[in-house]
C-alpha cells in the first residue's frame, strides 16, 4: 500500500515528507495506522549525524501509537482494530536479557539502527517509488501514516487508551520515569537534581516527586521549561548546575544530592562532570542523554570517585521492561498519578515536522507530537 513518511536522505540533513510503498505484514508482523508520534531528540540526533544509521534514506520516528490495520499470517495475539503503543526497543522475550527482566537490553536492540528486519539485513518493509529500500528507524518508523513492524516492538493496550497522549509511553515517559525510579533507585526523602527539562527530564521530575523525593531541583536555561518543571513537581528550578549544586548542598548539610539525572538534549563529558560534582558520598549520576557517538571521556576526579564511592550509571529506556512498564504507566495515568497531557506543548501535522524540530531547538516545547 501507499503511505506518506518523513525520511532523511543523508546526515546531516532535514526530514522530507514523501510517498512510500509499504509492504504487507509477514509472519510475526502487524501493519499499523498511526494516530500520533512524539518528536524525540534522538531523531534529531539522526538528522545531525550524531547517531548514524546503516541505511539511507531512513524513515524516522520511534515514539508512537496507532491502531492495527492488518496482521501477518500465523501471528497470534493481534487483530485489526487493536490499539498498540510501540516500544522503541524490541523485546524478543527469550534472550538472556529478556528472561532475566532486562527487556531494554534485549539482544534485538543491537539491530535497531540497521533499518531492515531483525533476521535479514536485506529485507525491508518500506521502499521509494523506484523500489529502492528505505530503512525504518528503530524498526518502527513512527513518522509515517502507516507502518509495518515486528510484534517484538508492539505492546497491545486497552480500547479506551488515548493514543494521542499515550504515545509518549513508548520513549520519553518510560525513559524519564525509569531513569529515576529504576536506574537511580530514588528513595523517599532524597534530594534529586534533574539536568535538562525536555520530555524525558519533565517525566524524571514527576518520577522523583511521586517517589517521595524531598527536594527535586530542575535545571534548564529556558525559563518556560523551569516553570513547567515546577508545575510537574519540582521544588526548585534554576538555570545552571552551579546553582543546583549550591541548593542541593544547602539542603543537605553540605553533602549534595543523592541522585543527579542527566537528560540534556546533546550530552558531553562536561555535563556528566557537573552532575558528578553535585552528588554526595555514595551519590549516583544517571546518564540518559545522547550525543555524538564518537565522543569519549568524562573529566571527573578519580580520587573522588574512589574515596566518595560515587557511581555513574547509564540508563537505556529507564532500565525498564516495556511489556510490563507501558501498561503500568498507563494505569498510573488513568489514576491521575502520571501527567502526560501536560508534557505535550504543541501538535503538528506530518508536513510540519521540520518546524516542530525548530521549535524543539528554540526551547518552546516540552514535547511536540505529530497527529495523523
Amino acid at each position: 500500500m501507499k503511505t506518506r513518511g518523513a525520511i532523511l536522505r543523508q546526515a546531516p540533513g532535514k526530514f522530507e515528507v514523501v510517498d512510500l510503498e509499504l509492504d504487507d505484514p509477514r509472519q510475526g508482523e502487524i501493519r499499523v495506522k498511526m494516530v500520533a508520534s512524539g518528536m524525540c531528540h534522538s531523531d534529531d540526533h539522526m538528522a545531525t549525524g550524531d547517531l548514524p544509521v546503516a541505511v539511507y534514506p531512513v524513515c524516522g520516528g520511534h515514539e508512537g501509537a496507532g491502531i492495527v490495520e492488518s496482521v501477518g499470517p500465523n501471528t497470534a495475539g493481534y487483530a485489526p482494530g487493536d490499539k498498540v503503543i510501540f516500544s522503541f526497543l524490541p523485546a524478543c522475550g527469550h534472550c538472556e536479557w529478556c528472561s532475566t527482566g532486562h527487556q531494554n537490553l534485549c539482544d534485538l536492540g543491537a539491530l535497531v539502527l540497521v533499518g531492515s528486519r531483525w533476521d535479514d539485513p536485506n529485507s525491508f518493509r518500506m521502499h521509494l517509488d523506484d523500489g529502492s529500500p528505505v530503512g525504518q528507524a528503530l524498526g518502527i518508523s513512527t513518522f509515517s501514516e502507516y507502518t509495518t513492524v515486528a510484534v517484538d516492538s508492539a505492546v497491545k493496550v486497552p480500547e479506551d487508551t488515548p493514543l494521542e497522549k499515550a504515545c509518549l509511553l513508548g520513549c520519553a515517559a518510560g525513559t524519564g520515569w525509569g531513569s529515576v525510579v529504576r536506574t537511580g533507585e530514588v528513595a523517599p526523602g532524597d534530594t534529586v537534581v534533574i539536568m535538562g527539562v525536555g520530555g524525558i527530564g519533565a517525566m524524571a521530575v514527576q518520577a522523583a516527586a511521586t517517589a517521595g523525593a524531598e527536594n527535586v531541583i530542575a535545571v534548564d536555561p529556558v525559563a518556560f521549561k523551569r516553570e513547567s518543571a515546577q508545575r510537574l513537581g519540582a521544588t526548585h528550578a534554576v538555570a545552571s548546575m552551579k546553582e543546583a549544586t549550591e541548593i542541593a548542598q544547602s539542603l543537605t548539610n553540605g553533602q549534595g544530592a543523592a541522585l543527579a539525572v542527566v537528560t540534556v538534549g546533546v550530552i558531553s563529558g562536561d555535563h556528566i562532570a557537573e552532575a558528578f560534582a553535585s552528588v554526595r558520598k555514595q551519590g549516583t549520576v544517571v546518564v540518559t542523554a545522547l550525543g555524538n557517538v564518537t565522543n569519549v571521556g568524562i573529566p571527573v576526579p578519580i580520587l573522588e570517585l574512589t574515596l566518595y564511592e560515587k557511581k555513574i550509571k547509564g540508563s537505556l529506556f529507564g532500565s525498564g521492561n516495556p511489556r510490563s512498564d507501558i501498561p503500568k504507566m498507563l494505569r498510573l495515568y488513568h489514576a491521575g498519578k502520571l501527567q502526560l497531557d501536560e508534557l505535550i506543548t504543541t501538535e503538528y501535522a506530518l508536513d510540519d515536522i521540520n518546524r516542530g524540530y525548530e521549535d524543539m531547538h528554540a526551547g518552546t516545547n516540552i514535547r511536540g507530537v505529530i497527529r495523523y
